[in-house]
């Protein structure tokens, strides 16, 4: 799933490229997800570096800190 955003093309960081930095462009979901993701550094325009993925799980670097990111949210997470 691509979404066409000013500028280039986003898409959910389930798709990432392992080991390479992206951008956050949106966050999907209801006002209780993206307060919840925002507090743990997913805000559209931090990078996001994926390291590893097991069954659509992610190990993610944000901010400087590792974080496991289920298949769920890394959905709603889109980056470019």
């Amino acid at each position: 799933m691509l979404i066409f955003i000013r500028g280039g093309v986003s898409m959910p960081l389930l798709f990432a490229e392992k080991g390479r930095s992206c951008r956050i462009t949106d966050i999907l979901g209801r006002d209780k997800v993206k307060t919840f993701l925002s507090s743990l550094g997913f805000v559209p325009g931090n990078e996001v570096t994926v390291i590893s993925e097991v069954s659509g799980n992610l190990i993610v670097i944000v901010k400087g800190s590792r974080l496991a990111v289920d298949r769920d949210l890394a959905i709603r997470i889109h980056v470019a």
